[in-house]
């Protein structure tokens, strides 16, 4: 018997601790955006209400988790809590080599020192923010390719983040062939709006790159919201466990590097995983120079231990559920005001369209930096904006770039039914007095990862007669 509709996504937990949430007020809130230079980055937690900035790291740590964090062994080597993450990871995974880092970056940073030279090309469905940064300080490319699909915005298509296999395979066929170190398949598509790689398309690019004899890479970070996507909408996937599904993927790659700060449940830490013991050895030799002793990666041992846990724990199918039942009730709510937003919603959040959502700006007025600005302005609700500030105002790739976007990432296990309401009401208000708002200019700008640090300005109003945004 099948259990009938709810339509708020029901916990699958009870809550043992609060923490309390401070409310600044309008005024407070615009002193603060004055002081972070319309940087939301740059805001002190407590100045923000509704926090959906990041899912990384923000998740909150189960009974099982907080009570794995008094047996940390804080041994320098050797310590048992590697040996139990050590033994999860190669259960889930299959991967013999395991090598921990404090986050996700850390091992990218190892991954392309060791495998990218400068002047290559690293293909991805879609590179995120410090992936692209570490190709690009290696002096490579960073290449994305997404599928088609994925540049329609209202397109219901279930898997947009699926690779273009035809244009990967026109890069490892072509003159350029020799420049390819190694591919990613970013798992789920954070960049092209939180949504997932089916199977097939995983399988295409492992054949594709056993081809061409070059290493394949997966970026599992948020691996099990991929499998359970995949679970409900890849045919013959339907009856499959979570785990099943994901050794599927890893089957069929090199490798795989995990920031387990998402689907680890963790607030600091991640993996790298390999089959191959010379790379594995390379990599450990790097990683005493810049993170630490193989055995604990940059971590205390203690956090290992409630990396094994968290990491068991993302797979229960419960947990999924309400996990993704949460962005589509935030969805279901903005759905009926006709406030655009990528569609179908992934896994981890819902994306909104800024461009379609603040037409009267240019691109050069920075419609997803004025949209989070203004969604924090409204009602203390912090999201990102993934566009031209966190990417550049042009594609060095060459290839399709998606319209700005503005990512309400929601927090595991963090906030209720009552809190997603109230941040659809905070985008009902903006939404209705749409055309009033302004954009920004950028008037300081890091060289890397420039929307972490840069600053802004408002664009003043326009004279009447003149083009909405105005002149700087």
């Amino acid at each position: 018997m099948t259990e009938p509709e709810v339509p708020l996504p029901l916990e699958p937990y009870r809550i043992k601790a609060v923490e309390a949430l401070a409310r600044l007020g309008r005024v407070g809130r615009e002193a603060a955006l004055e002081r972070a230079g319309f940087n939301l980055f740059q805001l002190s937690s407590s100045e923000v209400f509704i926090d959906l900035l990041t899912d990384s790291g923000t998740s909150a740590m189960s009974d099982r988790q907080w009570g794995a964090l008094l047996q940390g062994d804080e041994s320098y080597a050797g310590s048992r809590n590697y040996e139990h993450l050590e033994s999860t990871v190669r259960d889930l995974t299959g991967f013999p080599e395991v090598v921990p880092v404090h986050q996700g970056r850390a091992g990218e940073h190892l991954l392309m020192e060791v495998l990218v030279p400068a002047g290559s090309i690293v293909p991805n469905n879609m590179h995120f923010d410090t992936t692209r940064a570490h190709v690009e300080n290696r002096g490579a490319k960073a290449l994305d390719l997404p599928c088609p699909e994925a540049l329609d915005l209202r397109s219901d298509a279930p898997f947009k983040g699926n690779m273009d296999l035809p244009a990967l395979r026109r890069l490892l066929e072509g003159p350029d062939r020799g420049k390819v170190p190694l591919s990613f398949l970013t798992l789920t598509n954070n960049t092209g709006g939180g949504q997932p790689v089916s199977l097939e398309n995983a399988q295409g690019v492992s054949a594709l790159c056993r081809k061409a004899g070059i290493p394949f890479f997966l970026d599992i970070c948020r691996w099990a919201e991929n499998a359970y996507l995949v679970r409900e909408r890849e045919p013959g996937q339907g009856s499959r466990s979570i785990p099943q599904i994901g050794r599927s993927f890893f089957d069929l790659a090199d490798g795989v590097n995990m920031s387990a700060k998402k689907d680890g449940l963790v607030n600091m830490g991640g993996f790298l995983a390999t089959r191959d013991p010379a790379l594995a050895g390379t990599l450990r030799e790097r990683l005493i120079l810049y993170e630490g002793f193989p055995t604990y990666g940059g971590l205390a041992r203690r956090d290992l231990e409630a990396m094994a846990v968290g990491l068991r724990e993302a797979t229960d199918l419960e947990y999924l559920r309400h996990r993704v039942g949460q962005v589509r009730y935030l969805a279901g709510l903005l759905e009926p005001l006709g406030v655009p937003f990528v569609r179908p919603v992934g896994g981890h959040g819902v994306y909104l369209d800024a461009k379609g959502f603040l037409p009267q700006l240019k691109e050069a007025d920075l419609p997803g930096q004025a949209l989070s600005v203004e969604l924090y302005r409204e009602g203390g609700v912090r999201s990102v904006e993934i566009g031209t500030v966190m990417f550049g105002e042009e594609d060095a790739s060459g290839t399709p770039r998606l319209p700005p976007l503005v990512r309400l990432a929601i927090p595991r296990r963090v906030y209720t039914a009552s809190h997603l309401a109230y941040v659809a009401e905070t985008i009902r208000r903006v939404w209705s007095r749409r055309t009033e708002v302004r954009g920004l200019r950028m008037v300081q700008a890091p060289t890397h990862l420039r929307h972490f640090l840069a600053r802004f300005a408002p664009v003043r109003p326009a004279s009447p007669g003149a083009p909405a945004g105005g002149a700087p």
